[in-house]
């Protein structure tokens, strides 16, 4: 992991759109300049009870997930990313950011390089849903994303993480 002064962390709030609900009660968190490709994000993850870990990149149509909060690491490249819906926020990420999205939130890839690729995990390992914002699948999906638990850890820092300071 990069030194902390290295590190800047941002936090995005999103409002629910009408089709992407976002998060009512938690922000995104934007680490970056986190960490650095000598670092064993796998090790890190799993010792940080994040898990059901994958590699790849990032859809390119809005999606969220209302049964899990996600974290994306860019291991590789660079992207352009809307977060929030349609009138979210556009965000520029590097290799060696952090993504932490709260059940709900809205990402869509915009433009990438040719070499982009994150990491995903999940709290305790759990399984997650796609989903695209469709009317007939949201009441089910506002209850889901109210009800998913604040996770025990960071996923980067563990006990010791910002995670819990930003998501009381």
């Amino acid at each position: 992991m990069n030194k902390s002064e290295e590190i800047t962390i941002n936090t995005l709030n999103f409002e629910d759109d009408g089709q992407i609900p976002n998060n009512p009660y938690l922000p995104v968190l934007a680490y970056q300049n986190l960490f650095s490709a000598t670092d064993d994000l796998r090790h890190i993850l799993s010792a940080n009870q994040w898990g059901n870990t994958w590699e790849g990149g990032v859809f390119s149509y809005h999606h969220y997930h209302s049964n899990s909060h996600e974290v994306l690491l860019v291991i590789n490249g660079n992207a352009q990313l809307i977060l929030g819906g349609k009138n979210g926020a556009t965000i520029n990420i590097n290799e060696g950011d952090a993504l932490i999205l709260p059940a709900g939130t809205g990402h869509k890839l915009l433009s990438q390089s040719n070499d982009f690729t994150v990491m995903g995990a999940y709290p305790n390992s759990q399984s997650y849903d796609i989903c695209v914002g469709k009317a007939s699948e949201r009441p089910q999906n506002l209850y889901n994303i109210e009800n998913v638990p604040v996770p025990n850890t960071d996923p980067i820092f563990g006990s010791q993480g910002l995670l819990k300071k930003y998501w009381t």
